[in-house]
């Protein structure tokens, strides 16, 4: 098998296109539902359904395994993602928006997920282990770049383009049809289109660039044999030692993050009536998506580096401490709301380095729970619990619990569940050979 010799032409751009579907269906959505007039319960619960994909992608990843090729996947998810961003634009301006918007959405997410599996799978046998370790910054890298793009720049265009709508309505031309819409909805129109165009152009470049590097092209699949592999690897992980307490902490850790994902940006969009700080969406998409995303890449490299200099076991808890008492900038600005971008600045990206720096020590500890027999089929289960006990249901349930409770209340509520992450953290076993210096 022939290993690529150009790895840094196709690795960043990769990883790009992981992120920026990721980021259109699990934020973009997010903040396109608030300003056409959902409310925070409605749109956490929609949107919550739309993470079902990541967590049971290890239920179809044999499928990748065993028909086709890697790279024949990767190449036509992307083709379908683009046609799909580019058909939400076409729902927006209908009467059946919300409904048709969600199942496009779903499609995409089930087609972002299917992605992830074989763009990793694909890093793996399309590179030595060297360079799977060299580029394991770039990857990285260029995924935060993407969420920049995505839940930055994107949104960021979105508040741009009805600012400069000096009217109630955009005109809107497309081939031979022409809109009069209102400026919220034609500027969201235009960000899923470009979404759409990034992603097909990522599909064409990667159909000429990727290199061909498994040797077959897998036509049949045998489910049978399949389902009995699940259950072998099933077997493998319940009968990992110490399990309830490994449970517990990768199902509970990121609760406290995961109330606060979808909860953060609504608070900073909504109006100072309805108790937010009422920021524009330039101001968000330079704020949160941008230089949110940079202190969550810079907190995830400096924690990765101080495990690797200390040691998981002893940087546990100082990094637990690290993704849990910043949330407290929450209650601040809650109840001392300001138009001050430099303070709110201040505050997220304080919030969002030390949930870098934590969840380094999240995903450490899942490789050294993995690590064995079957260690990449363990790993995607642990990666599945963690999406669904850590994100998924504490972001459908977050909105509804704001909206009765309001924002000061629910970030205290937050402050509350770090006692849950510090319980799971106090019974987790992390055995000593597991955790080697580098």
């Amino acid at each position: 098998m022939n290993k690529s010799s150009r790895p840094y032409a196709w690795v960043p751009s990769l990883y790009l296109g992981e992120a920026l579907p990721f980021s259109a269906v699990m934020l973009i959505s997010v903040i396109m539902f608030k300003e056409l007039g959902l409310s925070d319960g409605q749109i956490t619960v929609y949107t919550g359904w739309l993470g079902i994909p990541w967590v049971i992608k290890p239920i179809w990843s044999p499928i990748i395994d065993n028909l086709k090729t890697k790279r024949w996947w990767i190449v036509t998810m992307q083709f379908l993602m683009g046609i799909a961003l580019a058909l939400v634009a076409f729902t927006l301006p209908t009467d059946f928006w919300l409904q048709g918007s969600l199942a496009v959405f779903m499609l995409i997410a089930f087609a972002s997920a299917t992605h992830d599996i074989s763009a990793d799978g694909f890093y793996i046998i399309g590179l030595p282990e060297k360079e799977q370790e060299l580029y394991v910054g770039v990857r990285n890298t260029f995924y935060r770049i993407g969420m920049v793009i995505g839940q930055g720049g994107l949104v960021l265009l979105a508040g741009y383009l009805q600012k400069v709508a000096s009217e109630g309505n955009l005109d809107f031309s497309l081939f031979t049809f022409h809109f009069s819409l209102p400026s919220i909805t034609a500027s969201w129109m235009a960000v899923f289109f470009i979404l759409g165009g990034l992603m097909l152009l990522l599909g064409l470049y990667h159909t000429f660039i990727l290199p061909k590097v498994e040797t077959s092209v897998h036509d049949h699949f045998d489910f049978m044999e399949q389902l009995r592999e699940f259950g072998r690897t099933l077997k493998v992980f319940i009968t990992k030692p110490h399990l309830i307490s490994a449970l517990c902490f990768i199902l509970l850790f990121r609760l406290p993050e995961g109330l606060l994902t979808k909860i953060v940006p609504l608070f900073l969009l909504r109006d100072t009536q309805e108790g937010g700080l009422a920021m524009s969406d330039t101001d968000f998409g330079f704020i949160y998506g941008t230089l949110g995303v940079i202190g969550l890449l810079l907190g995830g490299i400096i924690g990765g580096w101080a495990v690797s200099k200390w040691s998981l076991k002893k940087c546990l808890w100082p990094l637990v401490l690290c993704i849990t008492l910043p949330d407290i900038v929450y209650v601040y600005l809650s109840y001392f709301p300001t138009d001050s971008l430099w303070l709110i600045g201040t505050c997220v990206c304080i919030e969002q380095i030390g949930y870098g720096l934590g969840f380094a020590a999240y995903t450490l500890y899942l490789v050294t729970f993995s690590r064995g027999e079957r260690s990449t089929a363990v790993f995607s289960i642990c990666t599945a619990g963690q999406y669904l006990g850590g994100v998924m249901i504490p972001g459908m349930v977050s909105g509804l619990i704001s909206e009765n409770i309001g924002y000061q209340n629910f970030f205290w509520l937050v402050m509350a569940f770090c006692l849950v992450t510090f319980t799971v953290t106090a019974f987790v076993r992390i055995e000593e050979s597991s955790v080697q210096r580098s």
